[in-house]
């Protein structure tokens, strides 16, 4: 069977726009793996962490994030849609002042931007905003 140049590119298009759906998930299933080897299937509690993010980012090449939790020994941030979802971590030793981290991370696109504490009492705690972004980063 002959195929005409117009239905290959159809074809190819419809392949295209599929696998990109389908990529999604599997990219915000390897957080939740992350976080599950992170937590050993500990609970995570919500509170006792602040993270700070801007709404809309203008750029994604350059977000700026703030954390901060007292009494936490780690915390990791995750980019649920990055290729590469742990953007940063944070290790506090026990003649640390205060608890708290600033950075810029990228952002691929609009997503949401997840902080785990792993607490001095062993206990974990999470925060999470969402991002808005405009021109991403990552090659996005």
């Amino acid at each position: 069977m002959a195929y005409s140049r117009r239905t290959v590119l159809g074809l190819g298009s419809g392949a295209l726009l599929i696998s990109s759906i389908s990529a999604s998930p599997a990219l915000s299933s390897a957080v939740e793996e992350a976080i599950l080897a992170l937590t050993g299937g500990a609970k995570i509690e919500e509170g006792g962490i602040e993270l700070i993010t801007p709404e809309i980012a203008e750029n994604g090449n350059s977000v700026p994030i703030e954390v901060d939790a007292p009494g936490a020994k780690v915390i990791h941030v995750f980019a649920t849609d990055n290729p590469r979802p742990g953007v940063a971590k944070f290790k506090f030793g026990p003649l640390a002042g205060s608890q708290f981290g600033s950075t810029r991370i990228r952002l691929m696109k609009t997503q949401e931007v997840v902080a785990i504490a792993s607490m001095q009492d062993g206990s974990f705690r999470k925060a999470s905003n969402t991002v808005k972004v405009t021109i991403g980063g990552c090659g996005g």
